[in-house]
């Protein structure tokens, strides 16, 4: 299961800091909430797929670290996207 491509340009479209921007932390963490927010039904129908789950908290734990590290490099930032994507802090 992968974020569809029509979906994924238009995430990193709208979470872009420049017109050829794909890598930055923002676009990065945008891709990344897509895909777990995708994946989260299917856990709770296959509660006993521990494969898929561990690939789960593998994304959750990588989205994790690259908050933290916009939320050390620029702290308004990290704010504007947690609150663009419904994070929580």
């Amino acid at each position: 299961m992968s974020v569809a491509e029509m979906n994924k340009a238009e995430i990193i479209k709208a979470n872009a800091r420049g017109a050829a921007d794909t890598g930055s932390p923002e676009v990065q963490v945008a891709l990344l909430t897509a895909r777990i927010n995708e994946l989260t039904p299917h856990f709770k129908q296959h509660a006993k797929d521990h494969h898929g789950r561990r690939g789960l908290l593998k994304m959750v734990n990588r989205r994790k670290r690259l908050l933290a590290y916009l939320k050390d490099k620029d702290a308004d930032r990290y704010t504007a996207l947690i609150q663009k994507l419904g994070l929580r802090k």
